[in-house]
């Protein structure tokens, strides 16, 4: 009995988990979004970020 509660609890931890894990991508998928909106927007912004790859990637 004890065998089976733990696996229940288990199941339902790592189901929670999942639910985690996908809020946290959805949240970084509107982040990324907006972020693309702003950027499109602006020449400047485009180039600055190019600037900032580059800067990091040397």
């Amino acid at each position: 009995m004890q065998r089976a509660m733990a696996a229940e609890a288990e199941a339902t931890r790592e189901a929670r988990a999942k639910v985690i894990a996908a809020e946290g991508e959805q949240k970084a998928s509107h982040s990324l979004q907006e972020a693309a909106i702003i950027i499109s927007e602006s020449p400047a912004a485009l180039q600055l970020r190019y600037l900032q790859t580059l800067s990091s990637v040397a």
